[in-house]
């Protein structure tokens, strides 16, 4: 076993190059969400040539696609993404912001390096498979529109990844440790209200204003927040507020909100009296309004025992090695933080992994340590549609180093460290975990059955997808 896995590492070490330059590629092509065509087909043609079944168009997107090689059981997937972000311009590798000229658009979140770090982690697997006759299936999943879009909810939606026995996937941070935490499930929806327009100082009186509507709703909602769950957010955004004609009263108005808890049934019955609300101040302003869903998240359910698996491996991996160069360019990045984003960072590194992760952590620029689960429950304030995957599926996801530590996300300076020797490095160090716990449970099924009984047990009633079925990805 420990020599398959030495072989594992090795052979992704081996084409240190040739991921580089496809990360590097999906860098620069920095394609936004169910556009990333290109960065789709880079991925694909290399899984070809690699011998995986190529399928695409999945649940109807063209840049949805999964790679498939071997046959039987366990069936393992792992998940990779390649979506950008719109206005983070910049370029690599430098601790300026700086603009690049050819596109508005960056890798603000790193998916250059997770489509490419879970693709060199599939491959290094089907040479495993393939060299030792091991029964068993790969499956590579390209997930386009994570940053907007719920990729893989619609993925979800149809089925995706019923029938898997693991999932394993990861995502660029700035530590090293074992995503243990569950997220918010978030349900989205736009209210827009219909009232009558009327000269709002000779006739008001015949009016009946949809921005008053809109108004009423947000107070409602604001007093809604006093109970609910205290983990649970609401938050809205007028998107039509009537024109700017103050003499004119709005006979049309919007607001987007959103729903998010840690459970995905909770964030339905939130959505629910926010509905409720909306139909009060149609009420109280005689107007009309219909409400219009949106996109949306389930929670994420941690696999514990895929993590357990996870962590004996990271701890085996150990965390990526960095050289003088990368900590010179991490510390000049770490130079135009504020002091407030270094507390904070911190603060949040003590909530998921525990003091004793804080404390080893100070005074570092890059997390050259993997950090202990923390056994402590708790939710990650925010939303991934990894979650609806867990939904279908047994799920474990690790975080690597790819940036400064307190770098925060969707920010120049990770796009500057995505398209750097820093992000390549926990790039190839995911990889390397995700294929050795792969190997894990491709060599003792009862891995596999384990999680399978957690699941079961977490997934209470089902999978219930938070976008309906008249909602169709935004293509």
């Amino acid at each position: 076993m420990i020599q398959e896995k030495e072989r594992l590492c090795r052979n992704i070490e081996k084409r240190e190059e040739i991921y580089s330059r496809i990360s590097q590629k999906i860098w620069e092509y920095a394609e936004l969400g169910f556009k990333e065509h290109r960065s789709a087909k880079l991925l694909q043609e290399t899984l070809e040539r690699e011998g995986f079944q190529v399928e695409t168009g999945l649940a109807g997107i063209p840049t949805a696609f999964k790679g498939t090689f071997g046959s039987g059981g366990p069936v393992i997937a792992i998940l990779g993404e390649f979506d950008a972000l719109p206005g983070l311009s910049q370029k690599p590798g430098t601790d300026v912001q700086e603009k690049r000229e050819d596109t508005d658009c960056g890798h603000g979140c790193g998916h250059n390096l997770l489509g490419t770090g879970s693709l060199a982690a599939a491959v290094a697997v089907r040479e495993y498979l393939d060299r030792s006759g091991t029964p068993g299936t790969i499956i590579y999943f390209g997930c386009p529109g994570e940053e907007k879009g719920s990729g893989k909810t619609f993925m979800a939606r149809e089925g995706c990844f019923k029938g898997l026995d693991a999932v394993f996937c990861w995502h660029p941070w700035d530590v090293n440790g074992l995503f243990a935490s569950s997220s918010l499930a978030d349900i989205c929806a736009t209210f827009i209200f219909h009232g009558k327009a009327s000269h709002a100082s000779a006739s008001p009186h015949l009016g009946r204003s949809a921005l008053d509507a809109v108004e009423l709703m947000n107070v409602g909602c604001n007093f809604l927040r006093e109970h609910v769950i205290p983990e649970a957010r609401i938050h809205y955004a007028i998107t039509n507020a009537g024109g700017n004609a103050a003499n004119v009263v709005q006979e049309t108005a919007a607001v987007y909100y959103e729903a998010r808890a840690p459970r995905l049934n909770q964030a339905f019955e939130i959505f629910e009296r926010i509905c409720e609300v909306a139909r009060g101040a149609a009420i109280m302003t005689g107007t009309s309004y219909e409400m219009v869903r949106g996109d949306g998240f389930s929670d994420y359910i941690p696999n514990k025992v895929l993590g357990k698996v996870l962590m004996e491996n990271f701890q085996e991996a150990g965390a990526p090695a960095f050289d003088h160069a990368d900590h010179e360019l991490a510390e000049k990045i770490r130079d135009t933080f504020s002091e407030q984003m270094i507390q904070e960072t911190a603060a949040a590194v003590e909530n998921q992994h525990g003091e004793n992760a804080a404390a080893a952590m100070e005074g570092k620029v890059l997390a050259d340590i993997v950090l202990p689960v923390n056994l402590l429950k708790s939710t990650m304030p925010g939303s991934t549609d990894v979650g609806d995957v867990s939904y279908q599926a047994p799920t474990g996801q690790i975080l690597t180093a790819c940036k400064a530590f307190g770098t925060p996300g969707h920010s120049w300076q990770e796009v500057s460290q995505s398209g750097s020797s820093i992000g390549k490095k926990g790039m190839l160090t995911a990889a390397k975990v995700m294929g050795m716990a792969a190997i894990d449970v491709f060599r003792n099924p009862k891995i596999a059955e384990d999680a399978k009984k957690e699941f079961d047990a977490a997934v209470r009633g089902g999978y219930h997808c938070p976008i309906p079925e008249e909602i169709k990805p935004d293509l």
